[in-house]
């Protein structure tokens, strides 16, 4: 064969709007620049050494091979007794828990399962950069709703006014990636009354659901019946025992919706990492670490917050997860991806702006920090920060 033969044939991309995300790219920044990151959301701190110790122990028992599809029973067990006693509301767990490779191949499965070309999905933006890409892998149609600008509540005449009889689904995030906004529950009844006479099937984004401060409550779409019936609930124990890095969560979801969501995580993951599976389960017989987790990051919210009341920031409130969004209107000028360049480059600290969770761009002066770090990376970040 001649070279001249030898090519790469062109591909039309499925995902044209789609290049490196600005999590990447502020992280890349941050380590050419030495900066203290505080954009991307993972801790910097190690889990628990008992959990790793149950890893070493499921690996040294043997549990090295496939798991059943679904996940281990043992930890599917666990998962429906956490919900039924945070929640009220028992799933099956043989045919209604379903473990994941983390929360991001959930919500991907799930929309994969249910939305055809033309259905229509509705997002709330801000939204965590996954739900479009994976909408239009699915052949859907994305149909963007704002969350109201400041406060971030939604907004149920916009809602309303969105749904169609072509809307097959709507992605919920609460508490909310990247505002820190957590729904309340006269929010999710609504909700429930807004969908009870339609056909529309929820995502429910619920990662954050132990990080909830100040005695708030997670409205966790389990607890109202009109929205557990039609919703596929998504959670992630890398993000609550700080083991992102090990991608594993599940999905809580109705049997008939199981079904179809087991149809096509057979196909794009089949299965679990065993060890993890089995050190989970055993580490859930013991509540505390989650239930303790709201205390835990509370108070790195609380220490982040004071060292930021010394600079020119605007604290928006910060109800659940590990994010403090702070309006810069008295800092800079800049637009907030200028700013966020400039604040990595030039101060030596990493957010993320806003405005890369709009599909438009949407520039309201607001940035994104993340809190989910030891104490000295935190102090780092303030003393550096003090400059503004």
């Amino acid at each position: 064969m001649s070279r001249a033969t030898v090519r790469t044939p062109e591909v039309q991309t499925k995902l044209p709007a789609v290049g490196t995300t600005i999590f990447t790219v502020m992280s890349a920044l941050a380590a050419e620049k030495n900066a203290v990151n505080l954009g991307q959301g993972f801790p910097d701190f190690n889990c628990d050494p008992q959990l790793l110790q149950a890893v070493t122990d499921a690996m040294a028992a043997g549990h090295n091979q496939y798991p059943p599809m679904p996940g281990i029973l043992a930890l599917r067990e666990a998962i429906a007794a956490k919900i039924e006693n945070l929640y009220g509301h028992r799933y099956d767990p043989q045919s209604e828990i379903t473990i994941t490779a983390g929360a991001t191949q959930a919500i991907i499965t799930a929309i994969l399962a249910v939305v055809r070309p033309g259905d229509e999905v509705i997002v709330l933006e801000p939204c965590y950069d996954s739900y479009v890409p994976n909408i239009d892998l699915a052949g859907g149609t994305v149909v963007r709703v704002p969350l109201t600008p400041g406060s971030f509540r939604p907004d149920f005449a916009k809602i309303s006014a969105a749904l169609t009889p072509r809307t097959r689904a709507i992605i919920v995030n609460t508490p909310h990636n990247p505002s820190a906004t957590v729904w309340t529950e006269a929010e999710m009844r609504q909700l429930e009354d807004l969908l009870a006479p339609t056909d529309v099937l929820v995502i429910s984004d619920e990662v954050y659901e132990h990080m909830v401060y100040a005695g708030a409550r997670h409205e966790s779409a389990a607890r109202f019946p009109g929205l557990a019936a039609r919703s596929f609930i998504v959670s992630s124990f890398g993000k609550t025992y700080h083991v992102t890095g090990w991608k594993v969560g599940y999905l809580a979801a109705p049997a008939a919706l199981s079904a179809e969501f087991r149809k096509v995580h057979q196909f794009n993951v089949f299965t679990v990492n065993t060890p993890m599976q089995h050190a989970l389960a055993r580490y859930m017989a013991d509540p505390a670490p989650y239930l303790e987790l709201p205390a835990f990051y509370q108070r790195k919210r609380d220490l982040f917050a004071e060292g930021l009341a010394k600079t020119r920031f605007k604290l928006l409130p910060s109800a659940g997860t590990y994010f403090q969004c702070v309006d810069i209107s008295e800092v800079s000028a800049l637009g907030e991806s200028d700013f966020c360049q400039w604040l990595t480059s030039e101060i030596g600290v990493a957010a993320i702006p806003l405005s890369a969770f709009y599909g438009d761009g949407f520039d309201q002066r607001v940035v994104r920090f993340c809190f989910a770090k030891k104490d000295e990376t935190l102090q780092a970040a303030i003393g550096r920060l003090a400059r503004l």
